[in-house]
């Protein structure tokens, strides 16, 4: 059994008009309540452009990809969107193997999918 470290942090700052998650750590079921309820906060101050950057984080269950998928509908009926970026290799390949990459915008930096907010 492979024994993971539980620890997750998400932090949030505000650039150009665009609320920016930073996630690090292991985001599963335990922790994917605090990313949802950061999501909600964003929301719920009428705020519909989000970032999510991945840059810090190791590792993200199935629960945890169920987050972004809770909130897509909602964030762009209210002319926003849920926009991720910098995610490791191993990340990825989790987003890459569901179809997430059809369904969201997922960008190498986050500079650019900043960019593509203000296009």
């Amino acid at each position: 059994m492979i024994e993971q470290n539980n620890k997750f942090s998400v932090s949030s700052i505000e650039k150009q008009g665009v609320n920016c998650l930073y996630l690090s750590g292991y985001l599963d079921a335990h922790t994917a309540p605090d990313l949802e309820s950061a999501i909600e906060h964003i929301i719920k101050q009428g705020k519909s452009k989000i970032l999510v950057n991945f840059r810090d984080l190791d590792y993200i269950s199935s629960a945890g990809l169920g987050v972004f998928m809770a909130f897509i509908e909602e964030v762009r009926e209210k002319g926003g969107d849920i926009k991720l970026a910098d995610m490791k290799p191993k990340v990825f390949s989790v987003f890459d193997l569901l179809g997430f990459p059809l369904l969201f915008d997922v960008e190498k930096e986050e500079f650019s999918a900043i960019m593509k907010f203000t296009n």
